[in-house]
C-alpha cells in the first residue's frame, strides 16, 4: 500500500504547479506540470477517491489543477472549443458517450454464482467527469502551445527530462525496479514482468517498465529532432544525448519501443517535412484500422508470431497470449458494440466461482471497444488523429514549407503513440498535449491560410477599381 508520502506528493501537487504558472509563462508551465508530475509522482493506487468523481491521480491531479489556474489567470480564451467541426464532434462524443453507455447497461451481469451491478446515474457522472480530466491536456495544449516556440520547449523538455531519468533507469538496471517501493512504499506491478533477458527492466515511478521504455523512446525522438531542425542545438553535445538515450532505449529491453524507434527516426533524419506528415497518417489510419482487420481475420498473427519466434521466444509467446486474449475480449466487446460494457470490469470475463477476472486487456484499444462500444474507440482516437490530417491537408494546401519544423517530428511522435495503443495502453497526460499542440497549429495554418486568401482577393478588387 502507499505510504503517506505518496499521498502528500499528490496533495502538494496543486501547489508546485501554481508556483510553476508563477514563474513561467504558460506554455512552460504547462508542459513541466503535466511532464513531470506524470514523471514523478506515484502510480495508482495512490489517488483519492471522493464521492461521485473518478480516483484522483497522477493522470488527473495535474490537468486538473493547471487547468483551474489557466481559466482564472486567463479566462476561457477559446480553451473549450475546438476550430474544427470534426473536432467538436469527436470531443462532445468522448466527453458524454458514459451516458449512453450507463443507459444501456443499468442490468447486472452474472458470471455463475458472481455478479456485477448495473451501472447508474453515480457512474454516469463519475465517468462523465473523468473523460473530461482526461483531455484536459488537449484543450489547454491546443490554446497555449500552438506556436513553433512552445512545440520547441516541449521537445527540449522531453530530451531534459529523458536524461534527468536515464538515472534512475540505470540505477534500477543495476538493482532491479525498487525506486517507488524505496521512496512510496509499494511496487506499482508484478515484479516477475520486469525481469527480462537475464536482467531487469526500469519502471522507476511509471505504471510499467513498457512504460518508461517509451518514453525515452520519445526522449530520443526529441534529441534526434532537435539535432536536425533546431540551428542552435545542432551541435555535437545534442547529438551525443540523442545517442545516449538510444543506449539506455536498448538497455531497458523493450522491443517494441526500440522497433518504434527504428522506424520513426530513419523517417525523422532522411525524409521530408511533408513526407514525415503523410507517414504519421498513415500509422494513425492503420491504428484506427487494426480492429476491424482483428474482427475480420486479416491480420497476419501467425506470420508475426513466426518472426517474433525467430528473434526470441519468450517474446513470441508473450504475443501469442495477448492475441488470443484480444479475441477473447473483442469477442466480448461484439455483445454490446456500439457503447460498450461500461466500468466494473464488465468487459472481461470473470471466474464463475471466484469472481477473479480471467482475461488480461493490454492494448488500448481493446479496452475502450469493451467500455466504451466503437463510438467510445472512434472518438478517442478520431481525436488523436484528427490532427495529423488536419495538418496533411494543410501541406496539401501549399503550407508545407511554411510549417514550423518542429511540426514534422512531433507528428511522427504522435503517430507512434497511437501505434502503440494497439499493443499497449501507453496513452499519458503527454499523449493528450502533443495531439492538442497540433490541433491548435492546424487550426492556426488554416486560419492565416484563408486570412492570406481574403488579403488576397482585396488586393485584386482594388487593383481592378484602381
Amino acid at each position: 500500500m502507499p505510504n503517506p508520502l505518496a499521498y502528500l506528493m499528490l496533495a502538494l501537487w496543486p501547489v508546485v504547479t501554481i508556483a510553476l504558472f508563477r514563474r513561467l509563462p504558460a506554455d512552460r508551465a504547462l508542459i513541466l506540470s503535466l511532464m513531470l508530475g506524470y514523471l514523478f509522482l506515484p502510480e495508482p493506487p495512490a489517488a483519492f477517491d471522493l464521492p461521485l468523481m473518478p480516483p484522483m491521480s497522477k493522470h488527473t491531479i495535474p490537468a486538473l489543477a493547471a487547468f483551474m489556474i489557466c481559466l482564472v489567470k486567463f479566462g476561457p480564451q477559446g480553451l473549450l472549443i475546438p476550430q474544427s467541426r470534426l473536432a467538436r464532434v469527436l470531443l462532445g462524443v468522448f466527453i458524454f458517450i458514459p451516458i449512453l453507455t450507463t443507459l444501456t447497461n443499468t442490468e447486472p451481469v452474472f458470471y455463475g454464482q458472481v455478479g456485477l451491478p448495473g451501472l447508474g446515474i453515480k457512474d454516469a457522472i463519475a465517468l462523465m467527469l473523468q473523460q473530461a480530466m482526461l483531455v484536459m491536456p488537449f484543450l489547454m495544449a491546443r490554446q497555449y502551445l500552438a506556436d513553433g516556440g512552445s512545440q520547441r520547449y516541449f521537445l527540449v523538455a522531453l530530451m531534459v527530462c529523458g536524461l534527468i531519468y536515464s538515472l534512475p533507469m540505470l540505477v534500477e538496471l543495476r538493482l532491479s525496479p525498487q525506486l517507488n517501493n524505496w521512496i512510496y512504499g509499494y511496487y506499482q506491478h508484478s515484479f516477475a514482468q520486469s525481469v527480462r533477458g537475464g536482467g531487469y527492466r526500469p519502471v522507476v515511478f511509471l505504471y510499467h517498465g513498457l512504460w518508461v521504455s517509451f518514453f525515452i523512446m520519445t526522449a530520443a525522438i526529441a534529441a534526434f529532432a532537435l539535432w536536425r531542425q533546431d540551428s542552435r542545438l545542432n551541435t555535437l553535445r545534442t547529438l551525443l544525448c540523442a545517442l545516449y538515450l538510444l543506449l539506455v532505449l536498448v538497455a531497458s529491453k523493450s522491443l517494441g519501443a526500440l522497433l518504434l524507434a527504428s522506424a520513426a527516426l530513419p523517417c525523422l533524419l532522411f525524409l521530408s517535412r511533408q513526407m514525415q506528415i503523410r507517414i504519421a497518417l498513415l500509422l494513425g489510419l492503420l491504428a484506427i484500422a487494426y480492429p476491424v482487420m482483428k474482427g475480420a481475420n486479416i491480420i497476419p498473427e501467425d506470420r508475426i508470431l513466426a518472426a517474433a519466434a525467430s528473434f526470441d521466444e519468450d517474446r513470441a509467446r508473450s504475443l501469442e497470449f495477448r492475441f488470443g486474449q484480444e479475441r477473447i475480449l473483442l469477442d466480448r466487446a461484439t455483445e454490446k458494440p456500439v457503447s460498450g460494457w461500461g466500468s466494473w470490469g464488465r468487459n472481461h470475463i470473470l471466474d464463475p466461482v471466484s469472481g477473479v477476472i480471467l482475461t488480461v486487456a493490454d492494448g488500448r484499444w481493446v479496452i475502450i471497444i469493451g467500455v466504451y462500444g466503437w463510438i467510445g474507440f472512434l472518438a478517442e482516437f478520431g481525436l488523436l488523429v484528427l490532427p495529423i490530417f488536419l495538418l496533411w491537408r494543410e501541406s496539401r494546401n501549399g503550407g508545407a514549407d511554411h510549417i514550423s519544423p518542429f511540426i514534422a517530428p512531433l507528428s511522427l511522435m504522435l503517430a507512434v503513440n497511437v501505434a502503440d495503443l494497439i499493443p499497449n495502453a501507453t496513452l499519458t497526460p503527454l499523449t493528450w498535449l502533443l495531439a492538442g499542440a497540433l490541433t491548435g497549429y492546424a487550426e492556426r495554418m488554416k486560419s492565416m491560410r484563408r486570412l492570406a486568401r481574403t488579403t488576397s482577393r482585396r488586393e485584386l478588387e482594388w487593383q481592378s477599381i484602381m
